[in-house]
């Protein structure tokens, strides 16, 4: 099967020009440069003039509930957001249930997607207190990479004590994801909260002081002194405060041994729209100050901040009723990271080159996944084509998490994501998908 996309604006490794793109099979066979009728052998053609062509994004951090919480979503619901969002690649977190704590438990959802999810796939092996043996059989060829929860989780996933974390840190074969919280902190400032307020569950704008500045910090710089010590790769995840950005060193994402990736609720929300979205924006780390989303923008501009991630997390309006303690954290972002950070891109705050080095690029260089993540001749065609001239708005007919609603319920996007291509395959086109074909298991270079 062979695919042209014609005359788009290509926006790949920091430029934007016009040209098309030839796909065969599951690769990009061709890229030609400049305004082409170059009459190409191919079984379709797409007109893809005015439209941007880039290249597929990869979500380094989602929550698709499966196995165990699939009421609020599973595995072929959440891709089908991913691919309506034009993501094309996804690393699944390990609290679910069972946790994936266990290569067992690993492969079971490895086996999972390969019948469910239409796009590309890793999952993360959990660490806990006392899972060293599974830590020491990860596959780094196979395996994305290790998450270790510094703050609040899931059943036994909390590992907070320095020793057992530096052993962590200095055995695990591959990449270590960072939830940094310190739960210590989070633990007195909820005492507090219930003294000061008289409620055992204060309203949801307690929930950044909850789940504080302090507490992002201090457990980021745990993390990053142990990184030092110990010679670990790290990748602190969500990072939400400005004080935590002194902890990092912009650069060539390859040079570095720290990295951080910043995610959409972040760099879009601040505390003053709890007062409109109320529990719908509750996350953690929690969302904070305009001063720290400004700081967050800026860090994406600077270097500071290597990735933008979702941390999509679907739950079910019931689940989300409550206050800062008792309402779920998590808010299903996926279908809608790209239209908006376009939208802040045609407010001037982020280029697009920076997004699609940010969603694409820096993703495939900082796992080391293999052929994609570029449009390279010879790479896995997963593209995704974006009409700058299409405004829509988000109803709840269009929204495919599970959990049937979104934040972004109402709002104008500016730009519509029309074709998403995994692996050559059009998985989504102007409101249908083709689920025929699944996605693939995502592999990874060893490079020492």
């Amino acid at each position: 099967m062979r695919t042209l996309i014609q005359n788009a604006i290509i926006v790949n490794e920091g430029e934007q020009y016009t040209g098309s793109v030839l796909i065969e099979d599951e690769k990009i066979a061709a890229i030609v440069r400049g305004t082409s009728n170059e009459p190409f052998e191919a079984d379709r053609t797409i007109d893809a003039t005015g439209c941007y062509l880039m290249p597929g994004a990869i979500d380094d951090h989602v929550h698709f509930r499966d196995p165990g919480l699939t009421q609020k979503a599973d595995m072929a619901t959440e891709s089908r957001a991913a691919a309506r969002g034009g993501i094309t690649s996804v690393m699944d977190m390990p609290n679910c249930n069972p946790q994936t704590t266990t290569i067992e438990t690993l492969e079971a959802k490895f086996a999972d997607a390969a019948k469910k999810c239409i796009v590309n796939h890793s999952f993360y092996l959990g660490a806990t207190a006392d899972n060293m043996e599974e830590i020491l059989r990860i596959d780094p060829t196979r395996v994305c990479g290790l998450k270790v929860f510094m703050g609040s989780s899931t059943g036994n996933m909390l590992v907070a004590e320095e020793e057992r974390l530096e052993a962590i840190f200095k055995a695990s074969p591959t990449l270590i994801a960072l939830h940094c919280e310190d739960q210590n902190i989070i633990a007195a400032n909820t005492a507090k909260y219930k003294a000061e307020t008289g409620c055992e569950d204060p309203d949801v704008t307690y929930h950044p002081l909850v789940r504080s500045e302090e507490a992002c910090y201090r457990s980021t710089a745990k993390a990053v002194e142990l990184a030092q010590r110990t010679g670990a790769r790290i990748h602190v995840l969500h990072i939400s405060t400005a004080h935590e950005l002194e902890l990092l060193t912009a650069g060539n994402i390859t040079d570095k041994q720290i990295t951080a990736e910043v995610c959409l609720p972040h760099l879009y929300y601040t505390d003053a729209d709890y007062a409109t979205y109320g529990t719908r924006i509750k996350c953690n780390p929690a969302v904070k100050s305009a001063t720290d989303r400004e700081a967050l923008r800026e860090a994406l501009r600077t270097g500071l901040i290597d990735v933008i991630g979702t941390d999509h997390a679907p739950h079910l309006p019931t689940d989300k009723v409550g206050g800062c303690l008792k309402a779920a954290s998590g808010i299903p972002t996926i279908q809608y990271v790209l239209p908006a950070m376009l939208e802040l891109a045609e407010e001037g705050i982020i280029t697009l080159p920076q997004i699609v080095e940010k969603m694409a690029h820096n993703p495939a260089i900082l796992y080391k996944v293999n052929g994609r993540g570029f449009i390279r001749e010879g790479y896995q065609a997963d593209l995704v084509l974006v009409n700058p001239d299409a405004p829509h708005t988000v109803d709840s007919t269009e929204i495919e998490s599970k959990c049937g609603w979104s934040p972004f319920e109402g709002h104008t996007f500016s730009h519509n994501i029309t074709h998403t291509f995994v692996n050559g395959h059009i998985v989504y086109e102007k409101g249908t998908f083709d689920e025929s074909i699944m996605g693939q298991r995502l592999t990874f270079r060893v490079e020492k």
